[in-house]
């Protein structure tokens, strides 16, 4: 009678376990209804604000086009728990700092955003310096 009391306890709190990794994973959504990934997009602005809160950070831009004219940017980026652990702060883009980024437009009609993007300082050196992720190698035998 113990024996099979304990092997439902047990079930039940893996079934649980593994109810409690996968419901977050499905819940999160795809960012190809709210951005074209058939296209790419390169921009070059100054940082105008840097939202680093849940459920996703934003980084907004001044972007100058050919013609003279500046427009805000908006760049949607991954959620602060995630790009803190490569390293990013609230501090890591501040305001008046010039960085290129190229990634997926928005496809809401008039609207001027990217998600999905590779970022730079004006310069081309990184945003953050060791603050990428690396790629994870087997060791040599």
């Amino acid at each position: 009678m113990y024996i099979r009391r304990l092997k439902i306890v047990v079930t039940s709190l893996v079934i649980a376990g593994f109810t409690l990794m996968v419901v977050p994973v499905v819940a999160h959504h795809s960012s190809a209804p709210f951005y074209d990934p058939d296209k790419r997009v390169e921009i070059e602005g100054t940082v105008t604000r840097f939202v680093f809160r849940n459920p996703h950070a934003f980084l907004f831009l001044d972007v100058v086009d050919a013609n003279g004219v500046t427009s805000e940017w908006q760049i949607e980026l991954g959620a602060p728990v995630s790009i803190r652990r490569t390293g990013w702060t609230p501090d890591s883009l501040p305001i008046g700092m010039v960085v290129k980024a190229s990634g997926r437009p928005s496809r809401a009609e008039g609207s001027q955003g990217l998600c999905c993007v590779r970022m730079t300082k004006a310069d081309g050196s990184p945003v953050l310096e060791g603050g990428r992720v690396e790629e994870r190698r087997q060791p040599p035998r």
